[in-house]
């Protein structure tokens, strides 16, 4: 049972490089197959479609990515440093070139073309997302620490495509600082003058 579930890992860890660095359309099985050392009827053994198999891989990174966004809530009890480490993880991901793009975002950029059963998980992701930005904001509001020019959930909306707008251009230009040139100015923006923080996310 343990081989069966470290080769599954394996897949999907493959199969999420393969994602981020290409899309869906990007990777094949045969790819997956290289990369790992295992026949495709094996892959197909334990993810019998890539429609399946991406799914499964979706489920897991919008789980790992919940259990992220509430263990900030539980290290850090003010909104705004909530979410300037959420930005932090972001750039250092991207500096260090570790998984430097969420695999949500690559994937929502071919939306038109994914089977229903991985777009509606990838829908779910950004719902998710953007109700975690939402009730941070709305605690900051409260607590006197942000200044909204529009309700939580439409500034949740316009930062959440500021970050991942910020992960396209760096990716693009190859240069993770414009990750933090982009996004910087949106915090700065939404901080209360009381909360200003000259250095920024780091």
């Amino acid at each position: 049972m343990e081989t069966m579930a470290s080769t599954s890992e394996k897949i999907l860890d493959i199969a999420q490089a393969l994602i981020v660095a290409g899309g869906y359309n990007g990777f094949s099985y045969a790819d997956i197959s290289a990369e790992i050392g295992i026949r495709k009827a094996s892959i197909h053994h334990h993810f019998p479609t890539k429609a399946e198999l991406v799914s499964v891989l979706v489920d897991r990174y919008r789980r790992q990515a919940e259990a992220g966004l509430h263990s900030l809530r539980e290290q850090f009890s003010s909104p705004a440093d909530q979410l300037r480490s959420y930005l932090n993880y972001w750039q250092t991901c991207i500096r260090d070139a570790s998984p430097s793009f969420c695999v949500c975002a690559m994937l929502a950029g071919e939306m038109q073309m994914l089977p229903e059963e991985v777009a509606s998980r990838v829908r779910a992701h950004f719902y998710s997302l953007a109700r975690w930005l939402t009730s941070v904001l709305q605690a900051g509001v409260e607590q006197d620490l942000f200044r909204l020019n529009k309700r939580p959930e439409e500034e949740a909306q316009m930062l959440m495509a500021s970050v991942h707008g910020a992960m396209l251009s760096a990716r693009a230009f190859s240069d993770p600082g414009l990750f933090t040139t982009i996004v910087s100015p949106q915090i700065a923006k939404l901080l209360a003058p009381d909360c200003k923080r000259t250095d920024g996310p780091k």
